[in-house]
């Protein structure tokens, strides 16, 4: 038989391997053992049956771990899968435990391992301080493997994880450092000092790196049409060339870069992606870091060399002890002192413990010390290093699950206990509301229906005695009030999402109102009470202060007014969204309530919360509506138009699913619906007719001139802003101007004998002052603003100036002025 072609023998073994990994993912679901622990084992005993089966040996020839495979191909795609699905608010709220870790934590570490070993090997400081280095970064991959299987609580995988991600980029500038004064046999203050300067670009110069290719991607993909090889290839194209052009190019932290490009992307970005895609997204990159993680760890088991490891064990033992004992200094240390600062929550003793026993070494520890150039302790450091990633995966590893259940720390956290006993109750109530569906045909048997019943009655019975022991045992009132609560504002977050997916709000006000409700999260989460989330829904329209530093008679006037347009738009659309989303929570509440999880007057408290919060939304609404009642009937315009093409949308697909339609049809179909619909949810609500051409053509004395004169005469009016009820003119003032209503209304009223008289009100489109442009107006008119409105204004001086100028416009303005006053005239006989 013919020797295969070394291309297709490598993506044999490769793919062989690919498949040893999956069956040992199933092993591992039935087991419960960590996944990577056993990837290494199967790794080792690979190398150690080499010998013996030649396809072995064959593999382990073909595939050996080198600081290239890890950097280039395995880390750029783990880290950016962990920090695309980091939990940003977290890792914001514990940002100070983290960088202290991962910053002086890694600094002080490196130097109590190497203290220990130059005490306790015969080893030059310097390069004892350079094995230190190596082994004080905990690994992101190892530690985010294992912690994901076992299930951490929330906050310790952020801080885990966090300090995972950022600290490899110390301990990398922190090995270069050494490295270079292992070189010149000295350390000089000049090293030190460039040393502090490389750390400060590589580590921040990576991570701003990252953030803005994050965020040009993000704007990237909310320019195109929704599609999910463009945004998937996207993110593949964003994880690797972030990480080869801060390493290669930039020669900054490529880890830094892949991770604030994941970060960016993971929280700003993801409302960018498309509802659509963002599942096939999570699940691409899931399998794309399992595949990664599995390989990784097989090689990495691969790479021991039982022998080497054998022979330096006395050896090792010392350098198992010195990082044990830095680690914990660190972090039984360290954090306290942390902890202590203000505004830091304090994290307890179990915490610690695990933080401690968790600190994993592995792929990013074997990288450097693989990247290391030829020196004559390379060898020793290889077998150090190796056996001490070893221990970590195999004896922490393995003996962290029941250090988690003996500090308690693997069970679900309250809320979710509470989640899953609620499911159980909803799904056995479905069951039985669907079970005389089954019956209605005769054909099914009553025994297993009733024997059906009995279970889900009894299934029910348990859970709500299962609710019931949690209210008694762990459950304050104040605590499931707020637990409701924040079900509450899951649900509303929940709906925020869906209607920026359904292009009923913008970008920007999606946002906001998930800004807002992350705000109310953390109030509820932390303990601030209830009036710090009131605040959060408690604001009203205020003009900007720019719009009025700038005001109207200035070269910047008309951007001044879109500004002042858009955001009453932007205000109008915040106060729509959350009369949406309140009114969407109250009813999915009375559905909860029906359930009888919840105690009666907790549902509603938060039920009257929400009901309160809609009072608000509706009063505002109203208010709008008679203040700008613009606003309201192209908000109600663009609202029709998007209702009318997400059906046209919906069909589509449902014709496309029964074949009426053919597939390549339907496809096209839904691209042109979705570009519509994504104009739709970017066309700025002040279209409004804001030119004052338009409006003077309106005017009866200038209805009849040619546009060339319109458009003359318009380049003379000037623009004023009035807020409501201020007053424009004033009863008894001389008046000898034009104006024209651009936006909002006005009321024309005069006082006598202390009595107040109104008269007509003036709308968009309306204008008065057209006698006194022409010197016959009588000043015993107030006019003021209803509404905040806008007027455009003509000057009797403007206007004369321009017909000395132009005698056709002298002669079309005189025989207009005729014609008006025969008309009024004949209207007066």
């Amino acid at each position: 038989m013919d020797a295969l072609h070394p291309v297709a023998e490598l993506v044999g073994i490769i793919f062989t391997l690919l498949l040893v990994a999956l069956s040992i993912y199933q092993v591992s679901r039935s087991t419960k053992l960590p996944f990577t622990v056993l990837l290494v084992l199967t790794g080792i005993a690979i190398t150690a049956l080499g010998d013996s089966i030649p396809a072995l040996q064959k593999a382990e020839a073909a595939l050996s771990i080198s600081p290239d495979l890890i950097l280039f191909v395995f880390l750029p795609a783990l880290i950016f899968e962990s920090s695309y699905n980091l939990d940003a608010r977290q890792l914001r709220r514990n940002a100070v435990p983290i960088l202290s870790l991962a910053i002086p934590g890694l600094l002080l570490s490196t130097g109590l391992i190497g203290i220990i070993v130059w005490l306790a090997l015969d080893l030059d400081l310097m390069a004892s301080l350079l094995i230190g280095a190596i082994l004080s970064a905990t690994d992101p991959v190892a530690v985010i493997a294992l912690f994901r299987q076992i299930g951490a609580p929330g906050r310790l995988s952020t801080l885990i994880e966090g300090e995972s991600l950022l600290n490899d980029a110390t301990a990398l500038v922190l090995s270069k450092i050494l490295l270079g004064v292992l070189a010149a046999g000295t350390l000089s203050s000049q090293a030190l000092g460039n040393g502090v300067i490389d750390f400060i670009v590589l580590f921040a110069g990576g991570l701003l790196f990252g953030v803005l290719t994050g965020y040009l991607t993000g704007q990237l993909i909310g320019w195109l049409d929704s599609d999910p090889i463009l945004e998937i290839g996207l993110t593949s194209v964003l994880a690797y060339l972030a990480f080869l052009i801060a390493e290669e190019l930039l020669h900054v932290s490529g880890i830094m870069a892949t991770l604030g490009a994941g970060l960016t992307l993971g929280t700003w970005g993801r409302l960018r992606i498309a509802s659509s895609v963002r599942i096939y997204l999570e699940q691409f990159w899931g399998v794309l870091a399992f595949t990664a993680n599995a390989l990784l760890f097989l090689l990495l088991g691969m790479q021991v060399n039982l022998v080497e490891l054998a022979s330096a064990w006395h050896l090792l033992i010392w350098v198992i002890m010195a990082l044990l004992a830095s680690r914990a200094l660190v972090i039984f240390g360290l954090l306290p002192l942390v902890g202590r600062l203000p505004g830091q929550d304090p994290i307890g003793l179990g915490y610690r413990f695990i933080m401690f026993w968790g600190g994993l070494r592995g792929a990013i520890a074997l990288a450097i010390v693989l990247s290391l150039p030829d020196y004559p302790f390379k060898d020793l450091f290889i077998a150090l290093v190796t056996g001490s990633v070893l221990f970590t995966l195999l004896v922490q590893g393995l003996t962290i699950k029941p250090a988690m259940r003996a500090m308690k720390l693997d069970q679900p956290p309250l809320a979710d206990r509470l989640a899953l006993i609620e499911r159980d109750l909803m799904a056995h109530q479905r069951a039985l509301q669907r079970l005389p569906a089954l019956q209605k045909g005769g054909l099914f048997s009553s025994r297993i229906a009733h024997r059906l019943s009995l279970s889900s009655h009894h299934a029910i019975a348990k859970a709500r005695q299962q609710i019931n022991q949690l209210r008694q045992e762990q459950l304050t009132r104040e605590q499931e009030f707020n637990l409701f609560f924040l079900r509450a504002l899951a649900e509303e977050k929940a709906y925020y999402i869906e209607m920026y997916d359904q292009g009923h709000l913008s970008e920007s006000t999606a946002r906001r109102l998930l800004g807002i409700l992350e705000q109310q999260t953390d109030s509820l989460r932390y303990d601030h009470g209830l009036h710090k989330v009131n605040q959060h829904r408690h604001y009203e329209y205020i003009e900007h202060w720019l719009f009025r530093l700038l005001g109207d008679n200035t070269p910047l006037h008309g951007l001044v007014e879109r500004l002042r347009i858009a955001h009453i738009g932007h205000y109008y659309e915040m106060v729509w969204g959350h009369f949406q989303g309140s009114s969407h929570v109250i009813h999915s509440l009375e559905h909860l309530a029906s359930l009888e999880s919840t105690r009666p007057d907790i549902v509603n408290r938060v039920v009257a919360q929400y009901q309160h919060w809609n009072t608000l939304a509706v009063d505002k609404l109203h208010r709008l509506n008679n203040d700008f009642p613009e606003f309201a009937l192209l908000t109600q315009e663009r609202l029709s138009k998007r209702v009318v093409l997400l059906a046209e949308l919906e069909t589509t697909r449902e014709q496309a699913r029964l074949g009426t339609i053919p597939k390549g049809v339907a496809e096209e179909i839904e691209k042109d619906v979705d570009r519509r619909l994504n104009r739709l949810r970017g066309e700025p609500i002040q279209k409004l007719n804001d030119d004052p051409a338009l409006l003077l053509a309106r005017v009866p004395l200038f209805a009849q001139l040619p546009q060339r004169l319109i458009q003359q005469i318009a380049q003379k009016c000037e623009a004023i802003t009035l807020e409501k009820h201020e007053h424009l003119i004033h009863q008894g003032s001389q008046n000898n101007s034009l104006y024209m209503v651009s936006r909002g209304s006005l009321r024309l009223e005069y006082h006598s004998d202390g009595a107040e008289h109104r008269f007509s009100t003036l709308i968009a489109g309306d204008s008065f002052g057209e006698s006194a442009l022409l010197g016959e107006g009588r000043p015993d008119l107030s006019v003021v603003a209803q509404t905040p409105t806008r007027l455009y204004t003509l000057s009797r001086s403007r206007l004369q100036h321009l017909m000395e100028q132009d005698e056709e416009l002298r002669a079309h303005l005189q025989h207009s002025d005729d014609e008006q006053k025969q008309i009024h005239s004949n209207s007066g006989q």
